[in-house]
Order: C-alpha cells, then sequence, then structure tokens
C-alpha cells in the first residue's frame, strides 16, 4: 500500500557529518516529506572494527556540533545505540518512515552490514535510497581500460582526472527547506562515555583541533591562507604550517572531498595559490581515492597483506621494551621520538613523520606492520579504515602499490633533510632544545661538554638509540632478499 505524503524521510547519518554537500540530505528534503535525522553508535554488530579511542574522543565532539546544526536548521536529531540491523529498522518504524536514506560506506563489513539493513526495511515496505557522500568516484568507477581495477596510484589517478572536474559542492539547506518529521527519543551524546575520564589524555587534542563542520570550515580557510601556496614544496616540513590537517574532517565527514576540490580550484583562480600547489594538493585527495579502490579490492585491508608472498616474512617477536618505547617516543632518534610524541598528544603526526615512524618500527625493529596500524588506528584522530592501512602496507613494501622493500628510512638523514633546524624535534622532545642544531638528530655524536652545556646526559634526560641503524637496516634487508619474487 503506497505510504502517505505525510510520512517522513529518515536520514542516516554515518561518516558524513556535515550539512553542507551532503547528498543523502540533499536527496531527503528533496522528497518533500518531513525528515528526521539519526546517529547511531553501533558498538554491538559483530563484524564492525570499533573506533579507537582518539577517534572516539573526536567523534563526541563532532557530534555535539552536528545536534546544534540540526537544531538550528530545524532538523529533529536523535542518537541511538546499538547493532543497525536491528536498531535501524526500529528507528524506522518508530518514526513511521516512508523511506530511509544514506550516503555509502564501503568497508566490506559495513557494506554488508547496510545491505542486510536495506534487505530488513523493504521487507517492511519502507524504500530505501543511498548516495556517495565520501568519495569523488566510487572505489567501481575508475578501472583499467580493459575494466579491471588499477593497482598502481599513477594509473589510477590519470583514470580518475579523465573524467574531468567533480560536480560543484551541494549548498547547506536552509532552514526553509526543511519540514520537521516526528522527534525520536534517544541518547545524550555524553551517555556514550567517548570522552576519556580517569586519566584525561585528551588535553593535548582539545588544544589542537576544532571537531565539527565549522570547524572544518575554518581549517579550510586557514590552509588556503596560510599551507596551499608553497604546499608542493614544503609539504614535507614538519617543521612548517604547510599541511592541510584536514584528515580528520574528511575522516568524519566534516567536510567533503569535492568541497576541498572546489575551494583549491576558487583559489587558484583568484591568483591565491598556484597550479602547482593545488595540482599537488588534489593528488593527495587522489591517494585517499585510491587507499578506498584498494580497500574495496581487498576487504581486510588491515590485517592481510595485499602480496602474499609477504606471508612468511620473518617477523621478530616485539620486544616490551622497544615496543614501549616506540609508543612513547623514546628510541633514541629524534624525529621519530617527536613524531610519536606529536601523536600521543595531539592525535595526529605529520605524514613524512608517519613513514619515517612506520619504518623504523617495521624495518629497524622488524615488527609486523598490524603491529603499528592497530597502535595509529587508536591514537589517530583520523584513523581511516583505506588511508591508515593502505600506509601501513606501503612502508612495509607488502601493499599494492608498496614503496620498494630495500627503502629503509634514515631517521637522522630524514630528520635533517625535512627538519634541517630541529625546530619540529625541539617542540615535542624539549629535553634537545638547546642541544646544537647539528647534533639535534644524532646527539650522540655531541661531546659531553656539549651535552652537559644544553643540560642533557644521555641515558638520563634523553635515551641513548634502542637499537643500532645500520645493523637493523642490514638485517631487515637480509630478511627482505629472502622473499620469493613478486607475482606479475
Amino acid at each position: 500500500m503506497p505510504s502517505s505524503p505525510e510520512a517522513p524521510v529518515l536520514l542516516w547519518f554515518r561518516e558524513d557529518l556535515r550539512l553542507g554537500d551532503n547528498p543523502a540530505l540533499a536527496a531527503a528534503l528533496e522528497t518533500g516529506r518531513p525528515v528526521t535525522a539519526l546517529y547511531l553508535f553501533d558498538d554491538a554488530s559483530p563484524d564492525l572494527r570499533p573506533l579507537g579511542a582518539a577517534s572516539k574522543w573526536w567523534l563526541s565532539y563532532s557530534l555535539k556540533a552536528l545536534a546544534e546544526d540540526c537544531a538550528a536548521l530545524g532538523l529533529p536529531f536523535a542518537l541511538r545505540r546499538g547493532g543497525a540491523a536491528t536498531a535501524i529498522p526500529k528507528a524506522a518504524k518508530d518514526a513511521g518512515a516512508a523511506q530511509l536514506i544514506w550516503n555509502r560506506r564501503y568497508e566490506a563489513a559495513e557494506a554488508k552490514l547496510d545491505d542486510e539493513v536495506q534487505a530488513r526495511l523493504e521487507r517492511a515496505g519502507v524504500e530505501v535510497a543511498t548516495f556517495n557522500g565520501r568519495l569523488l568516484h566510487e572505489p567501481w568507477e575508475v578501472t583499467s581500460k580493459a575494466g579491471t581495477p588499477l593497482k598502481v596510484f599513477s594509473p589510477f589517478w590519470r583514470a580518475c582526472q579523465a573524467k574531468g572536474e567533480p560536480p560543484p559542492p551541494l549548498p547547506r539547506p536552509t532552514k526553509r527547506a526543511v519540514a520537521a518529521g516526528p522527534a525520536l527519543d534517544g541518547l545524550a551524546i555524553d551517555d556514550l562515555a567517548m570522552e576519556p575520564s580517569t586519566p584525561d589524555w585528551a588535553g593535548g587534542l582539545r588544544d589542537a583541533w576544532t571537531p565539527g563542520e565549522a570547524g572544518a570550515r575554518e581549517a579550510v580557510a586557514e590552509f588556503i591562507d596560510e599551507g596551499l601556496r608553497g604546499y608542493a614544496r614544503d609539504r614535507d616540513r614538519p617543521d612548517r604550517p604547510s599541511t592541510s590537517r584536514m584528515s580528520p574532517h574528511l575522516r568524519f565527514g566534516e567536510v567533503s572531498p569535492r568541497q576541498l576540490w572546489h575551494a583549491v580550484e576558487a583559489a587558484k583562480a583568484e591568483g591565491a595559490a598556484p597550479g602547482q600547489d593545488v595540482e599537488k594538493f588534489r593528488s593527495e585527495l587522489g591517494w585517499r581515492e585510491f587507499s578506498y579502490h584498494l580497500l574495496h579490492q581487498h576487504p581486510d585491508f588491515a590485517t592481510r597483506n595485499v602480496q602474499p608472498r609477504f606471508d612468511a616474512f620473518p617477523w621478530a617477536k616485539p620486544d616490551p621494551e622497544q615496543m614501549r618505547a616506540w609508543h612513547k617516543g623514546l628510541t633514541g632518534y629524534p624525529i621519530v621520538d617527536a613524531g610519536m610524541r606529536q601523536l600521543w598528544t595531539t592525535g595526529w603526526m605529520h605524514n613524512r613523520v608517519r613513514m619515517i615512524c612506520a619504518s623504523f618500527l617495521i624495518k629497524d625493529l622488524l615488527v609486523d606492520w598490524r603491529e603499528g596500524e592497530a597502535w595509529f588506528w587508536d591514537t589517530l584522530v583520523d584513523a581511516d579504515p583505506a588511508n591508515n592501512a593502505a600506509s601501513w602496507q606501503w612502508v612495509a613494501g607488502c601493499g599494492a602499490d608498496a614503496a620498494p622493500y630495500f627503502r629503509v628510512f634514515n631517521p637522522i638523514l630524514q630528520g635533517e633533510k625535512f627538519d634541517p633546524d630541529g625546530v619540529y624535534v625541539k617542540t615535542f622532545v624539549p629535553e634537545l632544545k638547546d642541544v646544537p642544531t647539528r647534533y639535534v638528530h644524532k646527539p650522540w655524536e655531541a661531546t659531553e661538554i656539549e651535552l652537559r652545556a644544553a643540560g642533557v646526559t644521555l641515558g638520563q634526560d634523553y635515551p641513548h638509540p634502542i637499537i643500532d641503524h645500520a645493523r637493523a637496516r642490514d638485517r631487515a634487508l637480509a630478511a627482505f632478499d629472502r622473499l620469493p619474487p613478486r607475482e606479475a
């Protein structure tokens, strides 16, 4: 029996916590029906990967911002908790919804769950409509000329660019466009207890970030004003404000890649940024797209080597003391320690330093990349199911478009190249702030007199290196050399 025209639409927010350029929201409003919004905190569906602690902190603040934005728009918003397979059909029934609309997700477990939810809703007579609100292109839309998935970034990005400019972002709806649906009962956001309390380790995160759509807009404006010009040249410099810092806002969908694409295009058109900087930034959006492309091909991306030949790799058993040193930024290699402390303090790490820290764990300590991926998943505010796994597999050499296994980052040379004055190191490793610049990335080479003048006693104020890099590199290369050849 046809639904009454007054029957509402239920909008299911997921990884799209914004009102601007939200295809599902726009479609819900275009139906002309009353609209009710819902966010489900799903910690009950058995196959979903639980959020890490830093991501839950971010989500808590992002949901509060979204709830306020919905209230200002006149859009009823409810928060519930439970497994989606039962909780979403129940919410649709409670609302008397004729239709349920959402933006798609791409992890295998999430996609399977969404299919189950859709089937249950349709059996109950509730229509379902889904949209792409997360990517420039759906993972299955970008293929080789033969129609096969692409495994290397460069041809993938060429195929993306051949599709032309993405459509302009959808406008943020006005209050006049909203017909309010029924208010659903639900939880208060604080009921989810996603913020740390004992101990409260999130002070640095609060100082560093403003989660939510408004915070994302401010971050975009700041990047265009201060970081976009010179981006191609300086993006690898952790000592400079030359990165976008958009990754957590993208992770939670507070800004869309389409919005970013067109924001930097507008900056170029206005003469605020050279074309080379805009193109380099767009290529970084391309890497994000490529990571989701790989996730679609490899559902167990965070747990299984893309290249099966790595399955027999002789990883070392993690040494508890070395792992603790890596976690806490006490390895004795200043650029590694600065990165790990930046992560612990702010929930984020500069991308170049992520590669250095990952290489140190994988190739100096010979620890399985999955150990590092899990730590980053828990501590990063931008822990993304595609990007996190893709980056770790790239450094390990076991991914689809991976770094050559023989590329072992030297933490001393990397520090000297990308933090030449030691500004980044001295920010996050303050015990080295008075060490002469020529020694800041290798303090063990300073004389005892120079260290004493800087107030540093190695082994007391700052640790000796936990491993000799040259020997560790030789050990890693010997292990990698024993791998069978890569399949064509």
